[in-house]
């Protein structure tokens, strides 16, 4: 490979790294302004806009049968709806390091979702080992939640686990079923198709949103996920993937939740228990043991979304 390739992908391999360990803080950060759903939906909104955007001209935009818009609609709500409804809401009660933490559970999900809807892809005991291990963490690190946060901690906590399962489902239907469409046309269309139900959610329970409170701080953490979080790593992890392999790509799932950890405690100013370290440290071993142990290369839940996506993400 030429220097100046291979200097590209690390580059924007680095890239994805330090964006997606950084969305966590700037979701909490903005939190202090926003009310989370409308924060979600706006987020993706704005997303959605740009990758059509840039996309105009250069891959086909609209899906080809009614069968294939089903699939990105049920999907997209599964992904961008429930998941990223119940994560945004989970991090008013959850600092951003252990909601990264407890969102890597999505790749224990996506095992066993693979595991029945996918024949070529079945469970193997080491997979399982390391699944195991980092349900330990989980239960770890909400019994801790529940025990210093109380119910609200506690129940934020559970909501990101579940909303980590919705998207680990949305992916492995999306992989059981290729869709002829350009992998940010799918990501795009997912977007949407999640994004209006969260609008309108937000609309109801939230109010207008010209009336929230934009202060400079919420401007700049809605542009900075929308534009920097979601349409450029979107772009930046689809170059990616035919030029690194898939396994290289899943250790950012390994990379970003202390990656977040770190930004949660730089410029969120959180702290952690020895219990909470300890709970996501079993969650990435856990999570380290499927992909050094388990079946070769696959894309196994996530985001945002499908070649499908091959780790999670914010």
């Amino acid at each position: 490979m030429p220097r100046q390739q291979r200097i590209r992908i690390i580059a924007a391999f680095t890239t994805l790294c330090v964006v997606w360990s950084s969305t966590w803080v700037a979701i909490k950060i903005g939190l202090a302004d926003l009310p989370p759903i409308s924060f979600a939906g706006l987020r993706f909104l704005i997303a959605f806009l740009l990758l059509i955007a840039v996309s105009i001209g250069r891959v086909p935009l609209l899906p080809k049968s009614r069968e294939d818009w089903t699939l990105l609609g049920f999907t997209g709500v599964l992904m961008f709806c429930v998941n990223y409804g119940l994560l945004f809401w989970g991090e008013l009660h959850v600092s951003s390091g252990l909601a990264a933490v407890l969102q890597a559970a999505i790749v224990i999900f996506g095992l066993g979702f693979a595991h029945f809807m996918l024949p070529g892809e079945p469970l193997r005991w080491q997979q399982v080992a390391g699944a195991a291990l980092s349900v330990v963490g989980v239960a770890l690190i909400c019994g801790k939640l529940l025990g210093h946060g109380g119910m609200l901690a506690f129940w934020g906590g559970l909501g990101i686990v579940v909303g980590g399962a919705g998207a680990a489902f949305s992916n492995v239907l999306l992989k059981r079923r290729a869709l002829q469409l350009a992998p940010a046309m799918i990501a795009a269309w997912q977007m949407i198709f999640g994004t209006v139900p969260l609008l309108s959610l937000g609309l109801i329970l939230e109010g207008n949103p010209l009336n929230f409170r934009w202060t400079g701080m919420a401007i700049f953490c809605l542009l900075y996920l929308a534009v920097i979080g979601s349409a450029l790593t979107f772009l930046l992890l689809y170059w990616l993937l035919p030029r690194m392999p898939v396994n290289n790509l899943q250790t950012i799932s390994l990379i970003t939740p202390p990656g977040a950890v770190a930004f949660g405690w730089l410029l969120g100013g959180e702290t952690f228990s020895l219990w909470s370290l300890l709970g996501g440290a079993l969650v990435l071993a856990g999570v380290w043991m499927i992909f050094r142990k388990g079946a070769p290369a696959r894309a196994p839940a996530d985001a945002e979304l499908a070649v499908p996506q091959p780790m999670p993400r914010t």
